[in-house]
Order: structure tokens, then C-alpha cells, then sequence
């Protein structure tokens, strides 16, 4: 069963474009980041948990939005940090 907040998540447009990939890695001089992710409560794109910033994750932890997806080309998945749950 699908999580309220997998549900209740909507598509906010990002908050600029990023060429350039992770704003977070990007600013500090830092440009392995790995994959985008999208924070479905605010528009900010930050780098995945692969990445040696893992800026989604801290974002989440400091912000507590709880759903990203994938920024990814033609990716859709979603993560709910709060329940653990794809979607």
C-alpha cells in the first residue's frame, strides 16, 4: 500500500535549471555528484545518496520534506524518506 505522503505529493517546478548538475557540490567545487534528485515539496535539486555530498538526504534531514524522485532523463520513481517506501 502506498504511503499518504507518496500520495499527497505534487510536481513543483525546480527551483532553476542545473546544468551544472548538484548547486550543493557545484558551490563548494565539488562535481562528482552521481544522479539529481527533485524535492517534491520545495523544487530543489540536490545530488543522490550516491554521491559523496548526498545533498537529497541532507536536505531531508534538515528540512523534513519527505518525498523526492528522480531528476533523472526518463525517470519517474519517487522515494518517501519518512516511510521507506518507493513509489
Amino acid at each position: 500500500m502506498i504511503c499518504q505522503h507518496l500520495k499527497d505529493a505534487t510536481e513543483p517546478a525546480p527551483l532553476s535549471a542545473y546544468e551544472d548538475g548538484c548547486r550543493q557540490c557545484h558551490d563548494i567545487g565539488n562535481h562528482n555528484w552521481v544522479h539529481l534528485r527533485l524535492c517534491l515539496n520545495c523544487g530543489l535539486v540536490a545530488c543522490c545518496d550516491s554521491s559523496p555530498g548526498r545533498h537529497m538526504s541532507a536536505h531531508h534531514a534538515a528540512e523534513r520534506h519527505p518525498v523526492m524522485r528522480s531528476f533523472e532523463p526518463g525517470e519517474t520513481w519517487r522515494w518517501c524518506y519518512d516511510d521507506e517506501q518507493l513509489g
